[in-house]
């Protein structure tokens, strides 16, 4: 498993949704949800079956944040290499600041 797969260290939470004001559900959020059991002669979820899909989730949602933090450094070392080619073919850097 990645290192988004474990639970952060305490008081650590995910960047919130920008329209709820929630925080992004993590790995180890998922992993951890219990459900409660339900009572004598009422119909209930397998509690294995809901743990492998919990599993199964988490493995998804890390998958997902591992690659969005690729993507994000991919994005800063192309921002960074364009300004620098910018640089050296203008010779000030941005030279369209200021206007």
């Amino acid at each position: 498993m990645g290192e988004h797969s474990h639970r952060p260290a305490r008081g650590r939470s995910g960047i919130p949704y920008p329209a709820t004001g929630r925080p992004t559900l993590m790995p180890w959020q998922v992993r951890e949800r219990r459900f409660r059991t339900v009572g004598f002669g009422r119909r209930g979820l397998d509690p294995t079956e809901v743990r492998e899909f919990l599993e199964r989730v988490a493995g998804d949602l890390a998958a997902v944040q591992q690659a969005l933090a690729h993507s994000q450094q991919e994005t800063a070392r192309l921002g960074d290499t364009l300004r620098r080619w910018q640089a050296r073919h203008t010779g000030t850097g941005n030279r369209w600041e200021g206007r």
